[in-house]
């Protein structure tokens, strides 16, 4: 059986969309230009309710590209931890989750680590409700009862204390109902 591929455009293809959307072209007539169904370009277009998304760009809170190759480098070195986040002036709790998230101390390579970072921060990500199915089947549940998400969510916590893939707090449940509706 023949598996079916979301269409995926590159950033130049994106471009192109989005300039012709902007200058009334048809929807064929952007497809065609790019040699793509007109129906992928629909989709991509709906998706966006019509509009131009804007330009992703980084937090200013994130560790940027040279920071994360200054700690490589200090790695390479073989400085401290200490030597590391006082040169960065960022807190050594920072620094440290940021080695040991991508290979710690003997596999942290800066390029990889800011590629994985920049993956990681894409919008939007699925709910825990809609990745977790017993999560999902337990609140779904108490909301039959109507229960309220605070009375949910205190529920999850002393029904499963040791458990933390089964606990969401209450804005999490709101936001998923209100998404929802």
């Amino acid at each position: 059986m023949a598996r079916i591929r979301r269409p995926g455009f590159s950033d130049f293809e994106k471009e192109e969309i989005w300039r012709g959307w902007k200058s009334g072209e048809t929807l064929r007539s952007i497809g065609r230009g790019l040699g793509r169904r007109s129906s992928h370009v629909r989709m991509l277009v709906a998706a966006n309710g019509g509009f131009i998304p804007a330009a992703r760009r980084r937090s200013t809170r994130a560790l940027s590209r040279v920071e994360r190759e200054e700690i490589s480098r200090a790695i390479a070195a073989g400085h401290s931890m200490r030597t590391i986040t006082s040169s960065l002036e960022r807190a050594p709790s920072t620094v440290s989750r940021q080695i040991a998230r991508h290979g710690g101390r003997e596999a942290y390579r800066a390029d990889a680590a800011d590629r994985a970072a920049w993956n990681c921060a894409r919008r939007a990500k699925p709910s825990r409700l809609a990745s977790h199915g017993r999560l999902r089947a337990a609140v779904v549940k108490k909301l039959r009862l109507q229960w309220s998400p605070e009375q949910i969510s205190g529920w999850l916590k002393e029904e499963y204390p040791d458990a933390l893939d089964m606990q969401i707090s209450h804005e999490t449940i709101y936001r998923s109902l209100f998404i929802q509706a």
